[in-house]
């Protein structure tokens, strides 16, 4: 009878073990997988702030007159690399960076924002080359950070989600210095109401 006590009391174990080991090395994985992407969305805004002052120079050269939104994009733009130079390795764990990060990128979005409907009042702009091929570039690079956010919040979901499961939430629970919960990129305030358009 001892022996088989024996035998079930280190049998529990190992597989107690092995859970842990699985759930650490699950979480480990997640983990990665949220840094990876957050790598993508920073991709996606470099490829933006890359696009900016060859956007501006365009601009500038047909609307000379419109230096107030030259100086509120390139000052934007200024914002947004010294906030991502603040920016910890880890900002998925940090809300507050994540959400100084965001604050700065929805900054530069508004900038340029102003800056193409400065473009309506210049229709020689819009008729080159070169603006309408900016204009394009900077279109698809909305597109692809809207979508790397998406694939960031998901991640971040899967990570969250593994990590309040129970038992890896005890695994978390031990290693919480290692595996804190991953922020999310959430909409700009305001955003959920619709615009009202009056002609």
């Amino acid at each position: 009878m001892g022996k088989i006590g024996l035998l079930a009391g280190v049998g529990l174990v190992a597989i107690l073990g092995i859970s842990c080991v699985g759930g650490y090395n699950k979480l480990v994985g997640l983990d990665q997988a949220v840094d990876a992407q957050w790598a993508q969305v920073e991709n996606a805004y470099q490829r933006r702030a890359d696009l900016v002052p060859n956007l501006v120079e365009t601009v500038k050269g047909a609307a000379k007159f419109e230096k107030d939104t030259f100086t509120a994009v390139t000052q934007a733009r200024a914002q947004v690399g010294q906030v991502t130079a603040q920016a910890t390795e880890k900002i998925a764990n940090d809300p507050e960076a994540l959400k100084r990060f965001q604050q700065a990128q929805d900054g530069l979005s508004s900038a340029l924002s102003r800056l193409l409907v400065v473009s309506e009042k210049y229709p020689d702009l819009k008729a080159t080359q070169g603006f309408r091929d900016l204009q394009v570039q900077l279109e698809g690079t909305e597109n692809r950070i809207a979508v790397e956010r998406m694939r960031f919040n998901e991640a971040a979901q899967a990570y969250n989600t593994a990590r309040s499961r129970f038992p890896t939430l005890l695994i978390a629970s031990v290693f919480s210095s290692k595996f804190p919960p991953k922020a999310y990129f959430q909409a700009q305030a305001g955003a959920a109401t619709a615009p009202h358009v009056q002609f």
